[in-house]
């Protein structure tokens, strides 16, 4: 067992054995190292100021994501590569192309969220040396600027694509076999590390297990622990709400729970793949997914946060649960002792409230393929199309027999209750009727019967209930073959 977790900063190995569980990574460059590049904005993985990019060795070699400094906390950073953007400038101080593309494009004005901008563009040019205008823009979703505006930092992405200079230049791309080298030297030891830190409430835990069976026993020793494998949920609790955590284990390292799996039946997916994991698949294997993957957050949150944390935290805003639920998918939970699988949407007991055993732990959640000929699609109610959280979310599935008669529906709402939920009743009134405009009208008002939406900064429950009604028609409209595409109006000048 050790006492210190080990990563790369920039150009140097560093070893950390005293820090607490809620300690971030933008305090510790900020404060600890004077790395100020790095900005303070909302502190909750919102605005981009604080971007910086993590490496880490996977299957395909050392990879590069952008994430929130603001949100990440140091117990998370064990064998990686953390890079801010003082390590992008050359060795004789010239600036990355990155950054003299802002400069050339004027893509700043009062500097505040340059650096995160620019941090953001370099994981984009890493990973993409052709994007198009919209995976730019994806790549900024995480990114907020007050003053500049976005069409110059888009020139900018644009500009340093198109010329692309040699790669010997660039820091990383220079030193990547240096650093794999390293890394891989770090995750060698493969030990269990606890780092205990004496505060004023008393001794602190950060717990990096060595593997799921080393997570799996110490879950079952301190029950109370709090998991964290994104942090873009627990980060709030901390920035936002205060809390005191302990002790904290981390998970996020676990490969074990990073597999993907498609087979005819359906798609596995672990409860450690990040959104950005499961992006490829969910959008090849069930496409209305795939869409719904890249509303959820920035790329920031989509390369941190885990479809099996969205899930195991319970909220009943929760993005995935609900196409999960219509899509009749199933979750195992494991203990040191063994695994269960139930139907996911049992998983959802009450509002804070889950059938989760003391010392049980989301695996996995096997995700059944829609079959041929049925209708599967998923909306997302929001104020802001990208990075919000949702009012309400609802997904639909429906097959229909040879006369046109529903079959089959699954209908399930998040936003709507306590937790994510089936319309039951409406799916009762409809199950067996012909898939009518006639008939769906008839039943829009049933919804009354499965929910009693509550009113919330984010939407009245009247808006609620009468948006839920209305992507009932949507789903009709499209299983219809009827134009369902959002159209944009010029106001004629009189």
């Amino acid at each position: 067992m050790s006492e210190a977790i080990r990563f790369i900063l920039n150009g140097e190995e560093v070893t950390l054995k005293d820090f607490g569980p809620t300690e971030t990574l933008l305090d510790y460059l900020r404060l600890k190292r004077r790395l100020t590049g790095t900005k303070e904005g909302c502190a909750e993985g919102d605005c981009g100021a604080c971007t910086v990019l993590v490496g880490r060795l996977t299957e395909h070699g050392l990879r590069y994501e952008s994430v929130n400094a603001c949100i990440r906390f140091l117990g998370s950073l064990h064998g990686t590569h953390v890079v801010t953007v003082e390590h992008l400038a050359g060795r004789d101080g010239a600036l990355h192309p990155v950054q003299q593309a802002m400069v050339d494009c004027h893509g700043s004005q009062c500097g505040f969220c340059t650096p995160g901008f620019v941090m953001s563009l370099y994981g984009l040019w890493l990973s993409n040396s052709a994007p198009s205008p919209a995976e730019i823009e994806s790549a900024l979703q995480g990114n907020l600027c007050r003053c500049t505006g976005y069409e110059p930092i888009v020139k900018a992405a644009a500009q340093v694509a198109a010329n692309r200079p040699s790669s010997l230049f660039d820091p990383l791309e220079r030193d990547r076999i240096q650093i794999m080298a390293k890394l891989w030297a770090i995750h060698s030891g493969n030990d269990t590390i606890v780092v205990e830190k004496a505060e004023a409430n008393g001794v602190v835990r950060s717990i990096v297990p060595a593997s799921v069976a080393a997570f799996a026993d110490l879950l079952a020793e301190e029950p109370d622990a709090t998991i964290v494998a994104g942090a873009t949920d627990v980060g709030l609790w901390v920035t936002k709400q205060m809390r005191l955590l302990n002790p904290v284990i981390f998970i996020n390292h676990l490969t074990e729970l990073q597999s993907i799996e498609a087979t005819e039946a359906g798609i596995t997916i672990g409860a450690g793949v990040s959104y950005t994991q499961a992006l490829g698949a969910l959008a090849k294997e069930i496409p209305a997914l795939g869409r719904l993957i890249d509303r959820i957050g920035g790329q920031q949150v989509r390369n941190m946060g885990t479809i099996g944390g969205n899930i195991a935290n319970g909220s009943p805003i929760g993005d995935t649960p609900p196409p999960l639920i219509a899509l009749g998918a199933e979750l195992t939970l494991r203990t040191h002792a063994g695994r269960r699988t139930i139907p996911l949407e049992d998983y959802f007991i009450a509002y804070g409230r889950q059938d989760r055993l003391a010392g049980e732990f989301v695996e996995r959640v096997f995700v059944p393929r829609p079959p041929e000929g049925s209708h599967f699609g998923v909306y997302k109610i929001s104020k802001r199309r990208d990075e919000d959280i949702s009012a309400l979310c609802g997904a639909f599935n429906l097959a229909l027999d040879a006369e046109g008669r529903v079959e089959k529906i699954r209908i399930a709402f998040g936003g709507m209750a306590g937790t994510p939920k089936r319309a039951k009743r409406v799916e009762e009134a409809l199950l067996g009727q012909a898939w009518s405009w006639g008939v769906v009208s008839a039943v829009r008002d049933l919804f009354d019967e499965d929910y009693q939406p509550l009113t919330d900064w984010r939407a009245t429950a009247e808006y609620r209930a009468l948006a839920a009604r209305n992507l009932l028609t949507r789903f009709f409209l499209e299983t219809a073959g009827q134009s369902h595409e959002l159209r944009r109006f010029e106001v004629e000048e009189a």
